[in-house]
């Protein structure tokens, strides 16, 4: 391997590679620099005026849960030495993946043999996906069909870590299920490295950004970027790549030698430590950038703070001169161009991500009757918290959620790709099953939160209608909640969609006119008003109208669920906000003695998987102080794993603990259920004075057995002879299955929006618009709790038997 990259990478290729590199992070730093001071301003500004939007129902998570661990489990792992060896893969909640000899080494805490960080991968499981996209990279290396690839996989199911420029891995695994379960578990991984930089810094992330979109569209590309994705670093390093590599490839390419599949090896060899050299120097250019900013930093809001009335009004007096010039050009644009194409985009994104939304709301809304099936017979703290410690981390339950994102995953904009230099849906996608992982997590959190206070309260009486009511609260919100976060996210992606076409199409035309504005602004003020983001600014209202309109028009058809704008939905819960602030519940720690143990003990003992293992210790695997060659399908065992917790199998069901105590995916047995109402029953009917009467029987044969077995047995021997009803019945007629939510017809007026976060964070914010407001009627509050106290009477009324 040594061998390749020195031959093909000498000194002279060395020096041009950090050649380029410098030059793009020159040009990056000082259009960093510049919208460094642009998005200080911003963020000054708006701490000044504020800003306001619709006031969420559910609850976020403020502190993130600890003590978990999303995967661990045994697979097979590709190595250099072109073979096979087991591995022990551990998956922290920060999704980077850790591999290990054994687990035995992760259990003693030894460092990782290596880490991956999934940002920019993509999760392949057969050969003929990964040498189809390993051909665009390099063409002229196609595959002739029949030939063998460079890579013999050990089984039939593969899984394959691919990336454009870093290295590949490559695993393989025994059995589909698990192979379904691993590709799951690292989609998720990949969904949570590309879900872009942090919100929370307000100046930073903005400034970055539009730097690096800025500095694309002076290359001329203007559409939206797979590999916007990962830490800052690793960012940068795929802006450098993407217009180096072409180069080294023909440069490169025509000096491979060997037999196709040795090539194709050798040039992602190659590929890999041009990109660690180039990540590196791009870490060690942006720090010093990043610092010299912050340096600035204090200076340059103090002048914001000094002078921010004329600052806004000279931004003013500049966006009304530009407004003239371009809104002609960009109204004519939009009617052509634009507006017929509206509908289509919309209705292509909305079928896809309502039906994710309701099947998260499904998701949850199932396991909630699990659990109170669950709780009928044994109704206490310690039965509730074994099984709320479960749900707790149901959103972060990759193969639970998998269902919820399948249903995103057919978003297509087939036809419309080229036209608006869209390069994959595959940006939406995530960014959409991100959102639907976010309200999973807030409707979790704020059952938790309401169970939880409720139990406090009440005790374990009536459990189960204690359940159901706090269940059809957190439904009710999730279903505003959802959306409100829908429609935000139609509108972002119509914006990222439309927005940069209208740029490329009206940039050569009006980038001419800009520089003669520039002398309208104070050369005091020339840090933070720039005319190339007022002219987007411009550009950007000049289409929110009609995004706003059309996604306004699509909340008025039932088929989407949607709410109309004019709609607020009053807060029955005044106080429910207050539990917003408390931490997120120990309910592992809710009926353990606390007096004894140690605190790491304790520590490692509530530390939880969220998915279940596959395999088990001591289960045949390869050894691990030997290579092997390429072993048989036959010669590897599978086994499921069962830990003792009621965590689910390979096969998605779920098992039993050593306590006998069921999990809460998994279905108490119909005869305790039917039994245990029957016990409530007789009691109830001794109360009352009534007694049962035996059911007839269907021919005189069975009539007279029945008769004689009576005279024996006495009345109770024929009350066990009563069909007890089935858990199914029982279940549907206590918890009936959530209606969908209904448009509600209100007269309140309408609010501004919400402003665009994440998705957008590459452009300007758009203007504020018609929208929701948070509920402050006191009327309105009443009202909705008499509505909800009526619809939990009628639903929890007890089952007739």
């Amino acid at each position: 391997m040594g061998d390749v990259i020195s031959s093909h990478l000498d000194e002279a290729k060395q020096e041009m590679i950090s050649a380029r590199t410098r030059e793009v992070m020159g040009r990056f730093g000082r259009l960093y620099e510049q919208q460094y001071a642009v998005a200080l301003f911003n963020k000054v500004r708006f701490d000044i005026e504020g800003g306001g939007g619709p006031q969420p129902q559910l609850l976020h998570r403020k502190i993130p849960l600890e003590n978990k661990s999303i995967f661990s489990g045994s697979l097979f792992q590709y190595l250099e030495n072109k073979k096979w060896r087991n591995r022990f893969l551990f998956i922290p909640d920060s999704y980077n993946i850790n591999y290990y000899d054994s687990k035995a080494s992760h259990d003693r805490r030894l460092h990782p043999k290596g880490s991956i960080s999934c940002a920019g991968y993509k999760v392949l499981t057969s050969m003929e996906q990964y040498l189809d996209l390993f051909s665009n990279i390099l063409p002229g290396m196609e595959a002739k069909e029949g030939s063998s690839p460079f890579l013999k996989c050990a089984t039939q199911f593969p899984l394959i870590l691919w990336h454009p420029y870093a290295h590949h891995y490559y695993f393989c695994v025994v059995t589909e299920k698990e192979q379904q379960k691993w590709h799951a578990v690292l989609q998720d991984c990949v969904r949570h490295a590309n879900d872009g930089l942090s919100e929370e810094n307000k100046v930073q992330t903005p400034a970055f950004t539009d730097a690096v979109r800025i500095y694309r569209q002076a290359q001329g590309h203007f559409g939206t970027w797979e590999m916007m994705c990962g830490q800052p670093a690793q960012i940068l390093s795929n802006l450098v790549m993407e217009g180096l590599l072409p180069e080294l490839r023909e440069l490169i390419s025509p000096r491979l030698k060997g037999k196709l599949h040795e090539r194709q090896r050798n040039w992602m060899l190659i590929s890999d430590a041009v990109y660690s050299l180039v990540q590196g120097q791009c870490q060690a250019q942006y720090e010093a950038v990043l610092q010299k900013c912050e340096a600035a930093c204090c200076s340059l809001e103090a002048s914001i703070r000094t002078d921010v009335d004329q600052i806004i009004t000279s931004k003013e007096y500049v966006t009304n001169k530009i407004r003239e010039v371009v809104l002609p050009k960009a109204e004519k644009l939009l009617k052509v161009s634009i507006q017929p194409y509206i509908g289509s985009i919309l209705d292509a994104l909305m079928e896809p991500t309502s039906r994710g939304f309701s099947e998260v709301r499904d998701v949850f809304f199932g396991e909630l009757v699990d659990m109170s099936k669950n709780t009928l017979n044994e109704g206490t703290k310690e039965t509730v918290a074994q099984h709320m410690d479960k749900i707790s981390m149901l959103a972060f339950h990759p193969v639970k959620m998998q269902s919820c994102y399948e249903k995103v995953e057919p978003l297509s904009l087939e036809g419309l790709q080229q036209r608006f230099d869209v390069s994959s849906p595959s940006v939406f996608v995530q960014r959409a099953q991100i959102l639907m992982r976010e309200q999973m997590d807030h409707a979790v959190y704020t059952f938790e939160q309401i169970l939880h206070q409720c139990l406090e309260s009440q005790g374990t009486e009536d459990l189960c209608k204690t359940i159901q009511r706090c269940q059809d609260r957190v439904i009710k919100k999730y279903d505003y909640d959802s959306s409100t976060v829908r429609k935000r996210f139609f509108r972002e992606a119509l914006l990222q969609i439309f927005l940069p076409y209208m740029l490329k199409q009206l940039s050569p035309s009006c980038a001419l006119e800009l520089p003669r504005f520039q002398e309208l602004i104070f050369e005091d003020f020339s840090r933070f008003i720039v005319v190339e983001n007022i002219f987007e600014d411009v550009v950007l209202h000049s289409i929110m109208k009609d995004i706003m309109l059309a996604v306004k028009e699509a909340a008025v058809q039932r088929r989407h669920n949607l709410y109309r704008d004019s709609i607020v939905l009053s807060s029955s819960d005044p106080s429910l906000h207050l539990l917003g602030d408390n931490p997120s519940i120990d309910w592992a720690g809710a009926g353990e003695d606390t007096e004894g143990g140690g605190g790491e003990s304790q520590k490692r003992r509530r530390m939880k998987q969220v998915v279940s293992m596959i395999q088990v210790e001591g289960s045949p695997v390869l050894p691990n102080e030997t290579y092997k060659e390429v072993p048989g399908v036959n010669d590897i065992a599978e086994e499921e794993q069962n830990d003792g917790d009621g965590e689910e199998n390979s096969d998605g069901k779920a098992s039993v603990d050593k306590n006998g105590s069921a999990s809460p995916k998994a279905l108490v047995n119909p005869s305790g259920l039917s039994n245990g109402c029957l016990l409530k029953e007789e009691e109830a009917n001794k109360e009352q004075g009534q007694t049962k009467v035996p059911m007839k029987a269907e021919s005189d044969a069975q009539s007279a057995s029945a008769e004689e077995e009576k005279a024996k047995g006495g009345d109770s021997q024929s009350m066990m002879e009563e069909q007890p009803p089935s858990s199914q019945e029982v279940s549907e007629k206590v918890f009936p299955p959530p209606s969908p939510p209904e448009e509600i017809s209100s007269g309140a007026p309408e609010t501004a929006p919400e402003s665009l976060p994440k998705a957008m964070s590459g452009f300007p914010l758009p203007p504020q618009d018609s929208g929701f407001q948070s509920p402050t009627s006191d009327g309105a509050v009443a009202e909705d709790d008499e509505e909800e106290e009526e619809d939990v009477n009628r639903s929890t009324a007890s089952p007739q038997p």
